[in-house]
């Protein structure tokens, strides 16, 4: 089943907001800022769907106009089905100049005999920030089916005026790697990703350090960060619950939202 939702994000007199927007079933897109005074336009994507069953392909389209600023949310955890072929989802965002982007969605959570294949495809123009995350999970731990999933893969590609500058795949294949080995999870079950970028010649330096010092020794985590060759960081972590490494990342995101993207 194809499922789209395609959102246009409109600025005028220093305020940002929904111009437009297309769902099909089983999407909705709420606001959900009524309450914040930053001008920003706060997007929940909802769904009437338990979630993405076999042969879903889920196709998301954002376009941010010049000098606006939008955070994406989500309702709830993301859940893959069993299926004997595979779901899919593709993200494109493009994001006009001086415009902000900040989506740090809710896990996900690939359950028995899974299969899915998702990408993300950001374009920034001249003087934009962008701040993107997923976490994944084992599975259903507590019932049993611990890397029980077959395929998850999460491409991501980040383009500057046209010029690919990151390039993210995360792949994982419990029945074809040693996915607790060296190298991969190393014993842990979660992995989280986060991404920051910026066109705006912002150097990230301070968050990268400001950022270690407080999460680098968080207890049951393996938090690690590093500089982009583009301006920007990404963070890579692994833990043991699903809720911890989300708060971690919103955490992330509301300093970064308040200290830097709303300036």
């Amino acid at each position: 089943m194809i499922c789209s939702l395609a959102v246009k994000i409109a600025h005028r007199e220093g305020k940002s907001f929904m111009k437009d927007a297309y769902v099909t079933q089983p999407f909705r897109i709420v606001p959900v800022g009524q309450y914040q005074k930053d001008n920003a336009a706060y997007l929940m994507i909802m769904s009437s769907s338990p979630g993405l069953l076999d042969g879903d392909d889920h196709q998301i389209k954002i376009d941010i106009a010049p000098g606006a600023k939008l955070q994406l949310q989500t309702q709830a955890y993301q859940r893959l089905f069993h299926m004997k072929g595979h779901s899919s989802q593709t993200m494109q965002v493009t994001l006009g100049e001086d415009s902000v982007f900040s989506y740090v969605p809710h896990p996900v959570v690939p359950q028995h005999s899974s299969h899915f294949l998702s990408h993300n495809i950001i374009h920034l123009a001249s003087n934009c920030h962008l701040l993107l995350s997923e976490i994944v999970t084992c599975g259903r731990k507590m019932s049993g089916e611990e890397f029980q999933y077959n395929h998850f893969q999460n491409l991501t590609k980040c383009y500057v005026n046209g010029r690919l500058v990151v390039k993210d795949n995360v792949l994982l294949q419990p029945d074809r790697m040693p996915i607790q080995g060296l190298g991969i999870l190393e014993g842990y079950t979660h992995q989280g990703t986060l991404i920051y970028l910026n066109s705006a010649g912002v150097s990230p330096d301070e968050w990268i350090e400001a950022f270690y010092e407080k999460y680098g020794e968080t207890k049951d985590v393996a938090f690690g960060i590093s500089a982009l060759q583009h301006d920007g960081f990404m963070v890579r972590v692994l833990g043991y619950g699903a809720e911890q490494l989300y708060l971690l990342f919103k955490e992330m995101q509301s300093a970064l939202w308040e200290k830097l993207f709303l300036n």
